[in-house]
């Protein structure tokens, strides 16, 4: 709300940038925009996924009766260097523990599925958003759809065949699919990704290595 003001004051451009969390657990598959989701109110995630979807809300409102200009992006699973080493994202989990020699998380049967995006492709997709004419919401991911096994099998042939899978119980509420449909912003914002996962993850395996090795030596950067 305090940036919303801002923006009204001095007449600025906003930019929100969603998550495809808003769709919560989704009974739609693939998720479009027009999708309402499938959200727990009360659930261990809901203080994100509820929160995201307010803030959503509270843009519409002063576009509509404040007159800001406004831009809605809800992005998907990003990666790319430079994340935070123990973030406790899935693929940046997965980087670390492989390259620690410890065993990849998974949680469930890691049969559930995410959409895996480079950061460069999210970079390109904020920019034509907001450079463009349509406030959105538009999703901005990539449609690729990898199991949790999958991403592990691929992290595994990026860094090092012998990482080895340690399951755990499943987190509450997690959702069990996940890819956008983005068809909207290939329409309307001329994008689409370009970068696949194992095009993307060698990239990200190199920054996470040195600052590893960083960390070992005890020059501490996270």
């Amino acid at each position: 709300m305090n940036m919303l003001g801002l923006a009204k004051r001095i007449k600025a451009r906003f930019l929100i940038t969603s998550t495809s969390e808003v769709y919560g657990d989704p009974l739609e598959h693939p998720q479009k925009e027009s999708y309402w989701g499938h959200v727990n109110p009360i659930g261990v995630r809901s203080c994100y996924d509820e929160g995201k979807r307010t803030a959503e809300t509270l843009t519409m409102d002063y576009s509509r009766n404040e007159g800001v200009e406004v831009r809605i992006a809800r992005i998907f699973n990003t990666y790319g260097p430079r994340m935070c080493l123990d973030d406790g994202r899935v693929v940046s989990n997965f980087v670390s523990q492989a390259l620690r020699k410890q065993p990849m998380t998974v949680y469930g049967d890691g049969k559930q599925t995410r959409s895996f995006q480079y950061v460069s492709d999210l970079v390109d997709g904020l920019m034509a958003l907001m450079e463009g004419e349509h406030i959105g919401p538009f999703n901005l991911g990539n449609p690729g759809e990898f199991t949790m096994l999958e991403l592990a099998q691929v992290v595994k042939e990026t860094i090092d065949p012998n990482a080895t899978i340690e399951f755990k119980k499943n987190t509450a509420d997690d959702p069990q699919k996940r890819k956008p449909d983005i068809s909207k912003a290939k329409e309307l914002l001329n994008w689409e990704p370009k970068i696949q996962l194992r095009d993307g993850l060698p990239r990200m395996a190199l920054d996470f290595k040195n600052r590893i090795l960083k960390q070992e030596d005890g020059d501490i950067d996270k």
